[in-house]
């Protein structure tokens, strides 16, 4: 009962390259307020400690953490929609003038 796929997936290689390059440098980016939530955490758990409210600092850090993931990845995916449209646009161009050359004869 297998029906296969209902949409071909391959890779994109116009925007593969540029896609790896987000995110790469959000999961850095991301990593290093990672770091900083660790090293506050080891190095001084009474201010992580610290009540602010009915939670302590490192839960509202934490759910920070988690909110700036979920921000990162609508970010990601508006970047590399943008790119995926531009590589599009810029495909359906150069059909459109390697058709005009082939219709005119091939001369320019």
């Amino acid at each position: 009962m297998d029906h296969g796929p209902a949409t071909e997936w391959k890779e994109d290689a116009k925007t593969s390259k540029i896609k790896s390059k987000i995110g790469i440098w959000m999961f850095l980016g991301y990593t290093i307020v990672y770091a900083v939530f660790i090293i506050f955490n080891v190095a001084n758990p009474k201010l992580m400690g610290l009540d602010i409210g009915m939670v302590n600092l490192a839960i509202i850090f934490g759910f920070g953490l988690i909110v700036l993931a979920l921000i990162m990845s609508l970010i990601y995916n508006a970047l590399c929609g943008r790119a995926e449209e531009k590589a599009l646009k810029l495909e359906k161009l150069e059909k459109k003038h390697s058709e005009k050359r082939h219709d005119d004869g091939g001369h320019k």
